[in-house]
């Protein structure tokens, strides 16, 4: 392994809501004043969506400190020339509230209780919940949630879980998203996205926060470089294991990933009698055949890690299929072979929790959603991918957004869209890992950074035609190196 790029993470956090209220509680100014930053952030907000002279503005307003929010931007938007009225579900029940409904009060805006909506609204502000949101909307917030106008939701839109991203009923559908000091787990996980628009984090002085996960950026997510007197097996060397009938395609898509994502060596094993279809197809590889059938001998897992023993990563799974005689082979191989392995598909089928945890050598793990539950036994989510990285494991949980696990950090990766759905981009994401590992990056940094250019690469590639895995591993070489792109 030959990397020379320093891993300097920027680290940009993203808290929980529950540590968004400790920072409130722990900041040495007032909450009067984190409120007026706030509802200043707001006002500027809601004049980027328009609102100025001619407009009429309806700011929704709970009884805690996120209404308190819409009551300073509420003070603040008549100076625009906006006409604005304040509809409040209840009264305040927070004294830092009780003061900004003052403010308001002063500046002549009109308060109303929560009714219907007048028939012209051009701009919805909805300040009732926030990141203290829990449970459904209450039914006086219906008819709002269906009006026409824009929403510029402070905080979170009402109806997102602000923890999960989860919306157990109806939600406001914002367009905009004003949130104060970090990006909160809810504005990336679930449904969130769908809802909270574009987010936009304004800074209202606060520090110190502890986040339950870091935002994947490209500053996050190197890339090596390769030293002048490196060769093709000091570049970084990956062993693909893989295919079945049928399936042949599989590892051949994940070993040209890691040839083009920069390995300087790459392996193909396959079964003999898929050996003998690729063959033509990729003169780039090293290919090793396994007896003459189409799958793989569960016997024949001692030959397997003799002939890996040469190579930096092995990646196991892609297209191996799900009979038990391979479940047995693969078991086995994943059990031998002592160096960093990147176990993907039909391997984790084949696998448990013990079985990756008890491993000697470093290991990575590519779980879709399904595969996850199959390893947990639980819906999956944050703490679920949490709990099997807590074992020793790098766990990159594909889906949008993804998540990477390793024993210390957990980041988020928003990169990657629906144009990533379609067969066989997995397997290229596997390759990409590996490659990313044997060229000299950690485990954790080589899932992060091959899961942020791989979105990178798709959405790319999805502007000029339809994805499909093959095009997509062609379109790797675009985005192995840095001062690419």
């Amino acid at each position: 392994m030959d990397g020379l790029t320093p891993e300097t993470p920027k680290m940009k956090p993203v808290i929980t809501p529950q540590e968004a209220a400790r920072l409130d509680g722990v900041t040495p100014e007032p909450v009067e004043v984190l409120m007026e930053r706030a509802g200043w952030a707001v006002e500027i907000a809601a004049a980027r969506m328009g609102a100025g002279y001619g407009t009429r503005v309806a700011v929704l307003v709970g009884p805690g400190n996120n209404g308190g929010d819409g009551y300073v931007a509420a003070g603040l938007l008549p100076r625009r020339g906006a006409s604005v009225v304040v509809y409040q579900l209840r009264e305040p029940k927070t004294e830092a509230a009780r003061w900004a409904h003052r403010r308001a009060v002063a500046a002549g805006v009109e308060i109303k209780a929560l009714g219907p909506p007048p028939p012209r609204v051009d701009l919805v502000v909805d300040a009732v919940f926030g990141g203290g949101f829990r449970g459904q909307c209450p039914p006086a917030l219906a008819a709002w949630m269906e009006h026409p106008a824009p929403v510029l939701a402070v905080d979170f839109p009402s109806g997102v879980n602000p923890t999960t991203g989860e919306v157990l009923d109806r939600c406001f559908p914002a367009e905009r998203t004003v949130t104060f000091h970090a990006l909160k787990t809810g504005h990336l996980l679930g449904e969130g996205p769908d809802y909270c628009g574009e987010v936009e984090v304004a800074d209202i002085g606060q520090t110190g926060e502890r986040p339950a996960m870091l935002l994947a950026e490209a500053e996050d997510c190197p890339r090596p470089a390769r030293r002048r007197t490196v060769h093709k097996w000091s570049a970084g060397s990956v062993m693909v294991m893989g295919g079945s009938r049928g399936m042949t395609g599989a590892p051949l898509l994940a070993a040209r990933s890691a040839l083009r994502a920069g390995a300087g060596s790459v392996g193909l094993m396959i079964p003999g009698a898929c050996q003998r279809v690729v063959a033509g197809e990729a003169p780039e590889l090293l290919t090793y055949g396994m007896g003459e059938g189409e799958d793989f001998d569960g016997g024949q897992a001692s030959t397997c890690l003799e002939t890996a023993s040469r190579f930096d990563v092995v990646v196991i799974g892609p297209g191996i299929g799900r009979a038990p005689r391979t479940a047995r082979w693969a078991r086995d191989v994943i059990e031998g072979w002592k160096g960093p392995l990147v176990v993907d598909a039909d391997a984790l089928w084949a696998s448990d929790q013990a079985l990756l945890t008890e491993r000697l050598g470093p290991t990575v793990i590519t779980p879709h959603r399904g595969e996850l539950a199959a390893l947990t036994g639980a819906d999956p989510g944050l703490e679920e991918v949490r709990g099997l990285a807590a074992s020793g494991m790098v766990v990159l949980a594909k889906g949008n957004p993804t998540l990477v696990c390793g024993p210390e950090e957990t980041w988020v990766v928003r990169e990657g869209g629906p144009e990533l759905a379609t067969i066989g981009t997995g397997d290229v994401l596997a390759g990409w890992v590996a490659s990313l590992w044997a060229r000299g990056l950690s485990p954790d940094a080589a899932a992060r950074s091959a899961a942020f250019w791989h979105g990178r690469a798709g959405a790319a590639l999805s502007a000029r035609r339809t994805v499909t895995a093959d095009a997509l591993s062609e379109e790797v070489r675009h985005w192995a190196w840095e001062g690419r792109r």
